[in-house]
């Protein structure tokens, strides 16, 4: 069994020059560490079946939640219950580092919203 980072992870590319890595993936659990640069932002969205916690590893995440906006600063989370309409930002004026863990894999599960 190998130690997983993001230097060994499955890497992807996602909205606007947005990074991922795949640091753990099962049929239960997703565990993603991602990179959103200064203004950008994901879809406005919802998962029907999972659950999910975001957690700021470095930056500051704008982290709408049905409604409500929170500022999260390095190491600090939300978990945001499935059904849930959201949407991440990066508002700041640096790099945002977040993990993104989902409870079943949230992959298939998104229904975009409008914002």
């Amino acid at each position: 069994m190998t130690v997983v980072s993001k230097h060994n992870a499955e890497h992807y590319l996602w909205g606007d020059n947005c990074d991922g890595w795949h640091l753990a993936s099962s049929e239960r659990l997703s565990v993603i560490q991602e990179r959103v640069p200064p203004g950008c932002q994901e879809a406005r969205h919802l998962h029907t079946q999972s659950e999910q916690f975001f957690f700021v590893l470095s930056g500051c995440a704008t982290l709408e939640v049905n409604g409500e906006v929170f500022e999260l600063s390095a190491q600090q989370g939300k978990h945001v219950a499935a059904n849930t309409p959201h949407q991440l930002k990066n508002l700041a004026d640096q790099d945002l580092h977040f993990l993104v863990i989902s409870t079943p894999p949230s992959h298939g599960d998104r229904q975009l919203l409008e914002e």
